[in-house]
């Protein structure tokens, strides 16, 4: 009996594994990846938004950064609208 159920798990806990190694470990790393990227965020680093705004960073704060965009507008995004760092700045 212990076999038979063994015998049924296996493949179970095993597609499971294969889930996990596939799409759920790439995920998390890609997430710690962004977070680290927008903790570091800082003056002078230029950056595309996630809604595709380009622009330089002139000042951040604790949950936003002020971007500064084409003939020096600066508009305010949370940290998590940047999407990418194009090029570090100072």
């Amino acid at each position: 009996m212990n076999g038979d159920m063994l015998g049924t798990l296996l493949p179970i806990i095993a597609m499971f594994a294969i889930m996990w190694f596939l799409l759920i470990r790439p995920a998390q790393k890609r997430q710690k990846q962004t977070k680290q990227m927008q903790e570091s965020l800082k003056r002078g680093d230029k950056v595309i938004t996630i809604g595709g705004i380009h622009g330089t960073i002139d000042a951040v704060d604790e949950a936003s950064v002020f971007l500064k965009v084409a003939d020096g507008t600066t508009l305010q995004f949370d940290r998590q609208a940047v999407g990418r760092v194009v090029n570090t700045g100072a």
